[in-house]
């Protein structure tokens, strides 16, 4: 009986330490993206993570799920609308959200970088956050997708004239496929985890992204002419949603900070990878030709002035932006 008692008792301390241990673990926070491996979004989450860890300790851990491992974009932005992820890494589906991002889709809107880095201060921070906070999104922060560049399979684009009838994939959002309209082009938007196939099969004879998602995706195995237009500049917001509120505040303000901490080294890196990946692409086989800028520009005049139309304070946002291309 003594033996019995014994062993319960034992059995019994036993469950309580490995109760003790799980309570232990700390809680995973769950941060998605569509990026291959290597890609911008991978470097810049997998940084943020790094860094945010080091400060959590045993209080969470940021773990990051690439190569859209979550869902899509849109299928992230509903997870995080639920709380069964906690924080995604969209761009430009953010237009879904709120007409307003359409601000990053107007054509060659963003000069550089140091720009951006000031529209975000002065607009996206002040005007963009708190229309995402009423539907239902908290963004920390303000990463990069970066600026996208033409590639297909078809011939070189150096006017607009050249993307005739050319069966062109895009990301989610009205912008993009009116702008690609306007050009002559074919558009159709498509998660970025089918992109590969489509080009690859045909389906698609081309695509635009930045060089740091063409590379990292592979694409110059499927496509081969690659034509520097840097239509558009791209910015990534750090997202969270229901399941915000569930974290404890010190946590809550260790990611903050280290999100904000992240800005400018998400553009470091951005710019980085810009001079590494062109001469690889190259390496890899593309055909690689500047375009006609003010032919582009030229034919984006109609977006513009729909934007202004269409969307409210679309245009004071756009005249605050382009105020700020000299550091004014």
């Amino acid at each position: 009986m003594k033996r019995q008692i014994l062993s319960v008792m034992g059995a019994l301390c036993g469950l309580t330490l490995l109760a003790s241990a799980a309570a232990a673990e700390p809680v995973e926070i769950k941060l998605g993206h569509v990026g291959e491996p290597g890609s911008l979004f991978a470097q810049t989450t997998e940084e943020f993570a790094k860094r945010a860890n080091e400060k959590l300790g045993d209080k969470g851990k940021v773990v990051v799920y690439g190569s859209s491992q979550l869902g899509s974009d849109s299928d992230m932005m509903k997870k995080l609308k639920l709380g069964t992820i906690d924080l995604a890494l969209p761009s430009s589906v953010m237009t879904t959200v709120a007409p307003e991002f359409g601000l990053f889709e107007m054509p060659y809107l963003v000069k550089d970088r140091d720009h951006a880095a000031r529209i975000r201060e002065e607009v996206t921070k002040p005007v963009l956050f708190p229309i995402a906070e009423k539907a239902g999104y908290k963004i920390l922060a303000v990463f990069e997708n970066g600026f996208r560049q033409i590639t297909n399979n078809r011939h070189p684009i150096v006017v607009p004239a050249d993307l005739a009838g050319i069966k062109l994939r895009t990301p989610k959002g009205v912008w993009r496929v009116k702008m690609f309209q306007a050009y002559g082009a074919n558009p159709s938007p498509m998660a970025f985890s089918e992109v590969f196939v489509a080009l690859q099969t045909g389906v698609m004879d081309g695509q635009e992204n930045p060089l740091a998602q063409i590379y990292p995706s592979r694409f110059y195995e499927v496509q081969k002419y690659l034509s520097m237009s840097g239509h558009v500049y791209t910015p990534a917001y750090l997202t969270a949603g229901r399941s915000w509120s569930r974290l404890p505040a010190d946590v809550q303000q260790i990611l903050q900070e280290t999100a904000t901490e992240m800005e400018p080294v998400a553009l470091e890196i951005a710019a980085r990878l810009d001079g590494e990946l062109l001469g690889k692409l190259k390496e890899g086989g593309m055909q690689v030709n500047e375009v006609d800028k003010p032919a582009f520009i030229a034919a984006s005049k109609p977006i513009y002035e729909e934007f202004a139309k269409e969307v409210p304070g679309g245009q004071e946002m756009v005249d605050k932006s382009l105020a700020l291309a000299n550091g004014s």
